[in-house]
């Protein structure tokens, strides 16, 4: 137990009467603290900020009262900032105990939820700063000339005139899914990735899901996780969807990706540890680093060396009604692309420090990702509502194959590895260690 003087934690209790009240600010007084009391004071700090900053709350499972009490109190950005830095300060007066991988991971949910508040307040940070003090990484931001290798790559194995992109998309074209094959294909695809996660862990009896098609977002699929081991998976269906897509998302999304990532820290950190700061998922945070890091990885983890293509040709292609000579290609194609991933972080970084437009981004990324138009611009709607996010899909997902691979050659099993990572509740220190 310590004692320090603290900023009061936020009183978001529910208000009598109609209409939201202003909170008055923090009073100061001496309070006796724990992780648990902390985390709680983390939480409700979560909650308030919700209501300034839209996207920050992705799922909350924690008690209804505290997130009507939030939604009831109207607590200014000062005094979030307030509360912010006497979290901040109480976990460092626990730390002189020695620092154990919760104080840690919240000392990193804090840091943060603090950068969100300073943005929401107007604050500009360079990319790599946003990065650094919002997902606890600093990316290594690659030139772009990088990724002509790959392009040159790609550009071989699609000979002919028009520009690569073009090329790269009529290809594509070809192993689109049409629409009224798209719930076939998906099924197929979600039910292996699970079958293949199942035979190495054992999730919760009522686990289960819902698939959704949805169109007009930023993205091409989201997991919604709903409590109570459910999840809502949403797939855009703004643009095409080719057949190299329905594993990678049934796996990121799903299995053994982000719906099995919110499940086990459900179960064994929320409801086993009974740490309430895992019963709110904050988008701009270091978990953010390990369920997009850990979802891309967990393609490859399921389906490694030729399985996914073996699959995606002897399964889904004849489902999808698509010639399964075509999967060969196909799927040299993705990895080549996938090599190109990087290249998001270089174009992000300009286009939101303003040394690009937003025709200029959008070129980049027809150039160097190979994307249609259309799905240019939505890339650059994603920079313009995610930012640096992007930097967990390919750095998380670098930082998690490390991890994997250091733990192979001391013998350790992959499976068993990875699911240390999303059970950690420090992953990204865990990642980053050397």
């Amino acid at each position: 137990m310590k004692r320090i003087v603290a900023a009061l934690a936020l009183a978001l209790a529910g208000s009598c009467g109609g209409g939201p009240k202003t909170a008055d600010p923090p009073t100061a007084v001496s309070e006796d603290f724990t992780a648990d009391s902390v985390a709680e004071r983390f939480v409700k700090l979560a909650l308030a900020l919700g209501r300034h900053d839209p996207n920050y709350v992705d799922a909350y499972t924690g008690p209804p009262e505290w997130a009507a009490a939030a939604k009831a109190e109207d607590v200014s950005l000062d005094a979030l900032k307030t509360e912010a830095l006497s979290i901040l300060a109480a976990l460092d007066e626990l730390a002189r105990d020695g620092v154990d991988p919760r104080e840690a991971g919240l000392k990193g949910l804090t840091t943060a939820a603090l950068t969100r508040i300073r943005m929401a307040a107007g604050e500009k940070f360079t990319f790599n700063e946003e990065a650094r003090l919002l997902y606890g990484v600093e990316p290594n931001v690659h030139a772009l000339a990088e990724f002509d290798a790959a392009l040159a790559e790609i550009e071989a194995l699609l000979p002919g005139t028009g520009t690569l992109a073009e090329r790269f998309n009529a290809f594509r074209a070809s192993v689109a899914i049409p629409a009224d094959r798209l719930q076939l294909v998906f099924d197929a695809a979600i039910a292996e990735c699970r079958r293949r996660t199942l035979a190495h862990y054992a999730l919760p009896e009522t686990e289960k899901f819902t698939l959704r098609f949805v169109a007009g977002k930023p993205w091409s699929g989201y997991n919604w996780y709903q409590g109570d081991f459910e999840s809502v998976i949403e797939i855009n269906t703004d643009q095409p969807i080719y057949l190299d897509r329905a594993v990678d998302l049934g796996c990121h999304e799903g299995y053994p990706g982000h719906h099995v990532w919110n499940l086990m820290v459900d179960e064994t950190l929320r409801r086993g540890a009974g740490w309430i700061e895992f019963s709110i998922l904050p988008l701009f945070s270091p978990q953010a680093l390990i369920g997009e890091g850990s979802a891309n990885y967990g393609i490859e983890l399921a389906f490694p060396e030729d399985e996914k293509l073996a699959f995606e040709r002897d399964v889904l292609f004849p489902l999808a009604g698509a010639d399964p000579a075509l999967a060969e290609k196909l799927e040299a194609l993705t990895k080549l692309r996938r090599a190109l991933s990087h290249a998001d972080n270089f174009i992000a970084r300009e286009y939101l420090e303003g040394r690009l437009d937003r025709a200029g981004a959008a070129a980049l990324i027809e150039k160097y990702k190979l994307e249609t138009p259309a799905l240019a611009a939505r890339r650059v709607d994603f920079f313009d509502a995610y930012r640096a996010y992007v930097i967990n899909y390919n750095v998380g997902r670098d930082l998690v194959a490390a991890y994997i691979e250091r733990e192979k050659a001391k013998g350790a099993d992959p499976w068993a590895a990875f699911e240390a990572v999303l059970k950690s509740p420090d992953a990204s220190g865990v990642l980053s260690a050397r």
